[in-house]
Protein backbone atom coordinates (compact mmCIF):
# COMPACT_ATOMS: atom_id res chain seq x y z
CA UNK A 1 0.00 0.00 0.00
CA UNK A 2 1.57 3.36 -1.01
CA UNK A 3 2.20 5.79 2.14
CA UNK A 4 0.79 9.40 1.59
CA UNK A 5 3.02 11.90 0.50
CA UNK A 6 3.78 15.83 1.69
CA UNK A 7 1.85 18.15 0.05
CA UNK A 8 3.85 20.82 -1.70
CA UNK A 9 2.56 24.55 -2.31
CA UNK A 10 4.57 27.36 -3.77
CA UNK A 11 5.85 28.31 0.00
CA UNK A 12 6.99 25.02 0.73
CA UNK A 13 8.18 23.64 -2.93
CA UNK A 14 12.20 25.03 -2.60
CA UNK A 15 12.30 22.90 0.48
CA UNK A 16 10.76 19.82 -0.88
CA UNK A 17 13.06 21.01 -4.30
CA UNK A 18 16.26 20.57 -1.86
CA UNK A 19 14.85 17.72 0.33
CA UNK A 20 15.14 15.81 -3.34
CA UNK A 21 18.81 16.92 -3.93
CA UNK A 22 19.63 15.51 -0.23
CA UNK A 23 20.11 18.81 1.14
CA UNK A 24 17.73 20.32 4.47
CA UNK A 25 16.33 23.65 4.42
CA UNK A 26 15.11 26.19 7.20
CA UNK A 27 13.93 29.41 7.27
CA UNK A 28 16.10 32.61 8.37
CA UNK A 29 14.72 36.32 8.45
CA UNK A 30 17.13 38.63 6.46
CA UNK A 31 16.42 41.56 9.00
CA UNK A 32 16.63 39.76 12.28
CA UNK A 33 18.72 36.53 11.54
CA UNK A 34 16.34 34.66 13.05
CA UNK A 35 15.35 30.88 12.07
CA UNK A 36 12.11 29.64 11.96
CA UNK A 37 10.37 25.76 11.02
CA UNK A 38 7.95 25.35 9.76
CA UNK A 39 7.56 27.40 6.74
CA UNK A 40 6.08 31.14 6.88
CA UNK A 41 5.52 33.76 4.31
CA UNK A 42 6.49 35.89 6.75
CA UNK A 43 9.33 36.25 10.21
CA UNK A 44 7.22 35.22 13.08
CA UNK A 45 10.00 36.94 15.19
CA UNK A 46 10.27 40.35 13.71
CA UNK A 47 7.18 40.49 10.78
CA UNK A 48 9.31 41.11 8.36
CA UNK A 49 8.15 39.82 4.81
CA UNK A 50 9.77 36.25 3.21
CA UNK A 51 12.47 34.88 4.82
CA UNK A 52 14.64 33.39 2.62
CA UNK A 53 15.33 29.98 2.49
CA UNK A 54 19.14 28.52 4.32
CA UNK A 55 21.22 25.02 4.19
CA UNK A 56 20.54 23.71 7.63
CA UNK A 57 23.79 21.72 9.25
CA UNK A 58 21.37 18.83 9.36
CA UNK A 59 22.98 17.82 12.88
CA UNK A 60 20.74 18.34 16.36
CA UNK A 61 19.73 17.06 19.63
CA UNK A 62 16.83 14.81 20.20
CA UNK A 63 14.58 16.78 22.32
CA UNK A 64 11.77 14.25 22.20
CA UNK A 65 10.37 10.80 21.19
CA UNK A 66 8.16 8.12 20.91
CA UNK A 67 7.92 4.73 20.19
CA UNK A 68 4.86 3.81 17.85
CA UNK A 69 3.72 0.44 18.35
CA UNK A 70 -0.03 0.60 16.78
CA UNK A 71 -1.61 2.99 14.41
CA UNK A 72 -4.65 3.51 12.77
CA UNK A 73 -3.31 3.81 9.21
CA UNK A 74 -3.17 0.58 7.32
CA UNK A 75 0.07 2.19 5.04
CA UNK A 76 2.28 2.11 8.02
CA UNK A 77 1.62 -1.11 9.89
CA UNK A 78 4.67 -2.76 7.99
CA UNK A 79 6.75 -0.10 9.41
CA UNK A 80 5.94 -0.63 13.20
CA UNK A 81 7.35 -0.18 15.49
CA UNK A 82 9.04 3.00 14.44
CA UNK A 83 10.00 6.30 16.36
CA UNK A 84 8.41 9.65 15.41
CA UNK A 85 10.78 12.44 17.12
CA UNK A 86 10.64 16.46 17.64
CA UNK A 87 14.42 17.23 16.86
CA UNK A 88 15.99 20.44 17.87
CA UNK A 89 18.92 21.43 15.10
CA UNK A 90 21.86 23.30 15.80
CA UNK A 91 20.13 26.23 14.52
CA UNK A 92 17.33 26.56 17.51
CA UNK A 93 14.49 25.10 15.15
CA UNK A 94 12.15 22.15 16.14
CA UNK A 95 11.46 19.59 13.49
CA UNK A 96 9.44 16.22 13.52
CA UNK A 97 11.03 13.27 11.86
CA UNK A 98 11.30 10.03 12.09
CA UNK A 99 14.30 8.46 13.97
CA UNK A 100 15.72 5.58 12.50
CA UNK A 101 17.88 2.84 12.21
CA UNK A 102 19.14 3.91 16.08
CA UNK A 103 18.16 0.45 18.57
CA UNK A 104 14.98 1.95 20.61
CA UNK A 105 16.78 0.80 23.80
CA UNK A 106 19.53 3.56 22.70
CA UNK A 107 17.45 6.12 22.39
CA UNK A 108 17.56 9.37 24.34
CA UNK A 109 17.02 12.83 24.74
CA UNK A 110 19.23 14.75 24.09
CA UNK A 111 21.36 12.43 21.91
CA UNK A 112 23.08 13.90 19.11
CA UNK A 113 21.20 13.28 15.86
CA UNK A 114 22.49 14.26 12.26
CA UNK A 115 19.60 14.16 9.27
CA UNK A 116 19.25 11.18 6.67
CA UNK A 117 17.05 11.06 3.69
CA UNK A 118 14.76 7.51 2.98
CA UNK A 119 12.38 7.12 0.61
CA UNK A 120 12.13 11.01 -0.21
CA UNK A 121 11.79 12.33 3.75
CA UNK A 122 14.09 13.45 5.89
CA UNK A 123 14.86 11.16 8.85
CA UNK A 124 17.36 11.36 11.65
CA UNK A 125 20.02 9.28 13.20
CA UNK A 126 22.71 9.11 15.77
CA UNK A 127 25.31 11.54 15.16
Amino acid sequence: MDKPRPLTDALTLPYWDAVAEGRLLVQRCEACDAYQWYPRAHCVACGAGEPAWVEAAGTGRLHTYSVLQKTPNPEFVADLPYVLGIVELDEGVRVSANIVDVDHDALACEMPVRVVFVDGLPCFTGA
